[in-house]
């Protein structure tokens, strides 16, 4: 059995960092030089041979319901972290191409400052965080945030084939999370066949590292147990 971690845009190991410190093995999957959500898929996929336990946050949470989907004999256990499974919304193209510009004109430290703090719950924002956030930002570069976000506005219609899903599934959001609100993951569960639902109080969109004494037992014990 093998456990993969998917991160989302702009993410990596980082926001991973509690929940392997609860976990025998996992191995967390690179999804910055793909240009869809299906080839991060089938390359998180080719990871590893027979059963696996998937987990992903926010954009990672796309590509793991994209897994359960092409190789649903394959998915033992599915974890789904502060994410959305609707398809594109009006405006979004036009949002994100505008963050896209930002970048360009201002650099990835800029966007890093920019993006970061609403995604927070603000009592949560200390230095320490905050600069390792920034940090994983600072470990991608323009390129890689282009083809996420590529991938992001020509991602799949989740929302059409959730009731295939068959495999139990953990749903987990933060409390605080304005990116992808509570609302959005109780419709989630409810169009999921076997899935329960975990707030994290006093958490955004970063639950994983916001309260991670909670998360990192929470999702470890799920996956493992």
């Amino acid at each position: 059995m093998t456990a993969i971690l998917i991160p989302g845009l702009l993410c990596d190991r980082f926001c991973w960092e509690p929940i392997l410190d609860h976990m025998d093995q996992a191995m967390v999957a690179d999804v910055s030089t793909q240009e869809s959500i299906a080839q991060m898929a089938a390359d998180c996929l080719a990871i590893s041979e027979g059963p696996l336990e998937v987990a992903g946050h926010s954009m990672g949470a796309r590509v793991a319901m994209e897994i359960a989907r092409i190789a649903p004999g394959r998915v033992r256990k599915l974890a789904l972290l502060d994410t959305g499974f609707h398809p594109l919304k009006e405006g979004e193209i036009d949002a994100r191409a505008e963050i896209v510009a930002y970048r360009h004109e201002n650099g990835m430290e800029a966007l890093a400052a920019r993006w970061l703090p609403p995604m927070v719950y603000e009592p949560n924002q200390t230095p320490e965080l905050m600069k390792g956030l920034t940090d994983m930002v600072l470990r991608k570069d323009a390129e890689a945030h282009e083809r996420q976000i590529r991938a992001l506005v020509t991602r799949p219609d989740a929302s059409s084939y959730l009731h295939e899903i068959k495999c139990e599934t953990l749903v987990v959001v933060g409390r605080q999370d304005q990116w992808s609100p509570v609302a959005q993951h109780e419709e989630l569960v409810s169009r999921l066949p076997n899935a329960r639902l975990e707030i994290i109080e006093d958490a955004g969109h970063f639950a994983p590292v916001e309260k991670p004494e909670i998360v990192g037992p929470l999702i470890a014990r799920f996956l493992q147990e």
